[in-house]
């Protein structure tokens, strides 16, 4: 049967999982009757929470006797270890751009790997359907970034094709019949190549292992695409390291190949196939699965650095242990010693008391989904606030700079500015409109700066507006960046609060728990309305006297409570304050609970 393998890339929301599941189910690949979840490739639960696609997966659909392989990547730069890997597995890319929007940073993001790659890319314009979509100018935009990128004549050249992914249709003109996506299918074939290790098939067999799964009845499972030769079950393998050394021998005790949406076993896997193979118990990403005769590995593409830390470390409050069953130190460091195991974005360090550990990775985003997997799965941690990682090169200290792409309401672009370019070292880049009343604004800003900023950009836009970052470039250190302005309202006392406590403390700033929660002595309970540090009691009762007046006896009306998110604390807290997360609940609290503790480190450092 020919091959086809593809990649689908777009940035976040642009429609790309819809358009997926539409092509699954235009090829056959459902039943008529089978019920099938929206949005059926993004299969973890906080992929369906947050509508975006953290894992890369595959499917495969058929069309006129072709096979295509379809590999759905992750748009955030975050998990960008992800992409760059899947990208080596396939032959060709759809570049999906919502005709409204045009091009985002995501997108700049996985289109240059692509393109680096030596890909043709297919570019879908997809929305065109919304009442603001501007097809042609987001054609025009498409082909500037491709240039920009240094693409070749041959990738300039790129076929396209206009769509509506929800609506399930595509054509190679505006004026087409919108009738299905038989257009697309036919662009596939006519545009991407047959894999050329189809050639290959005498050699001996060779497959790079481009990502990790588990399985609970098979094991540890390694999938990627066959680079030579043909293999069937029972045949025995190694494992050799990117480097070339042995690090297995193996017994193959399963093939899977992706069909629909499901992974099936089958007998042979053949050169060019994208399949999964079990019974390996240590290879793992960017390892060559090969015959006993191959001597050398196959190259593995480098992986970008990591640019952010983070402390993970065991929950040593008073309240720890109610809600969760993982709090142990060895039980947190196997967790995290997995996860680091299937993705290589990420890297783990003991410290020295064995008590926590630094997890260093590509961004917020991608610790708090790694956070969030584990307060589901019953872990108790104390995480720190994230530090930006920094390099020396030539005796120069460096540090990590993003491209801010931000799309604001006219009204709020002076404060976005000032934030950006006054308080957080960044430097504006562009400034141009982009539609009704909108602006578009580029800045270069450092890592450091962008930590806990989004919750303010939010407050700054009225929700408004749109912000998107990506790694750009290396840089000298910009000098010191001021954090926080507010203090905290810190808890003096362990028990309940009582309302009458918390109504009395309204007016010192605003207050991050309600009545009747268990509150321990240091524990962040508010933000103070100055930039100093408060100790207060949320337990004091009303003093009871046995003269009544009118009024006295009415119920405390209180505010509504700030409550944040999980990323929003960890981007919340100073050096000196931890994140205490549970399954249940988010607290914030000082890295030291007695208040002379705290006294004798502030004299101290």
């Amino acid at each position: 049967m020919d091959l086809r393998n593809i990649a689908i890339i777009a940035h976040v929301d642009h429609g790309k999982t819809t358009l997926v599941d539409e092509l699954l189910k235009q090829s056959g690949a459902f039943r008529e009757n089978q019920a099938v979840a929206e949005r059926a490739m993004d299969s973890n639960d906080i992929e369906r929470e947050r509508g975006i696609t953290i894992l890369a997966k595959a499917t495969s659909v058929e069309w006129n006797g072709t096979r295509i392989n379809i590999v759905d990547t992750p748009g955030h730069a975050d998990f960008g270890g992800e992409v760059e890997r899947i990208l080596s597995m396939v032959d060709g890319v759809c570049l999906l751009v919502d005709a409204a929007e045009g091009p985002m940073p995501q997108t700049k993001f996985v289109t240059s790997k692509a393109l680096a790659l030596g890909l043709k890319p297919i570019v879908v314009l997809n929305k065109v359907d919304k009442p603001d979509a501007e097809p042609e100018r987001a054609l025009n935009e498409v082909f500037d970034l491709f240039a920009n990128l240094g693409a070749s004549d041959d990738q300039l050249d790129f076929p396209h094709v206009y769509a509506s992914g929800r609506n399930g249709w595509a054509d190679d003109s505006l004026e087409g019949p919108r009738k299905d996506l038989s257009a697309l299918f036919e662009l596939i074939l006519r545009h991407v190549e047959p894999p050329k290790q189809v050639a290959r098939q005498d050699e001996p067999f060779r497959m790079l292992a481009t990502t990790l799964g588990a399985d609970p009845f098979i094991g540890r499972i390694l999938t990627g695409r066959v680079e030579s030769g043909t293999l069937k079950v029972g045949e025995t393998l190694k494992a050799l390291s990117r480097s070339g050394e042995r690090i297995e021998q193996f017994r193959v005790s399963k093939i899977l190949a992706f069909r629909g949406l499901a992974q099936s076993p089958i007998d042979e896997a053949v050169a060019g196939d994208i399949v999964s193979l079990a019974g390996m118990t240590k290879a793992t990403v960017a390892d060559t699965l090969c015959a006993l005769d191959v001597e050398t590995a196959l190259p593995a593409q480098p992986i970008d650095p990591p640019t952010i830390s983070v402390t993970f470390g065991i929950n040593d409050s008073p309240l720890a242990g109610r809600d969760g069953s993982k709090v142990q130190s060895r039980v947190i460091r196997e967790r995290l010693m997995k996860e680091a195991e299937s993705n290589v974005a990420i890297k783990i360090e003991d410290t020295p008391g064995g008590e926590a550990f630094i997890v260093s990775g590509r961004g917020e985003l991608q610790m708090g989904v790694l956070i969030e997997n584990m307060r589901r799965e019953g872990f108790e941690l104390s995480i720190s606030r994230p530090r930006v990682i920094m390099r020396e090169e030539g005796g120069q200290r460096q540090e990590p700079i993003e491209e801010v792409i931000i799309d604001v309401d006219d009204e709020f672009t002076g404060a976005v500015i000032d934030k950006l370019t006054g308080e957080r070292k960044g430097d504006l880049v562009e400034m141009k409109p982009a539609g009704a009343g909108k602006t578009r604004i580029v800045a270069h800003v450092p890592s450091r700066g962008l930590i806990g900023y989004h919750g303010q950009f939010m407050t700054d836009t009225r929700g408004t507006g749109v912000l998107n970052r990506i790694f750009h470039d290396w840089a000298p250190y910009k000098g010191p960046i001021q954090g926080r302005r507010q203090g905290v309202l810190i808890s003096m006392e362990n028990g309940v609060s009582v309302a009458y406590a918390l109504w009395n403390l309204e007016e010192r700033g605003k207050l991050f728990i309600g009545a009747q929660e268990q509150v321990y002595e240091g524990m962040i309970i508010g933000e103070h309305s100055r930039d100093n540090d408060l100790e207060v009691n949320p337990l004091k009762g009303k003093k009871l006297t046995n003269v009544r007046a009118s009024g006295t006896d009415e119920a405390v009306r209180l505010t509504t409570p700030v409550r944040m998110s999980l990323e929003e604390a960890i981007a919340y807290v100073d050096d000196d304050e931890l994140v205490e997360v549970t399954p249940k609940i988010v607290r914030l609290r000082k890295r030291h609970l007695d208040p002379h503790e705290r006294k004798r480190q502030a004299k101290a450092g």
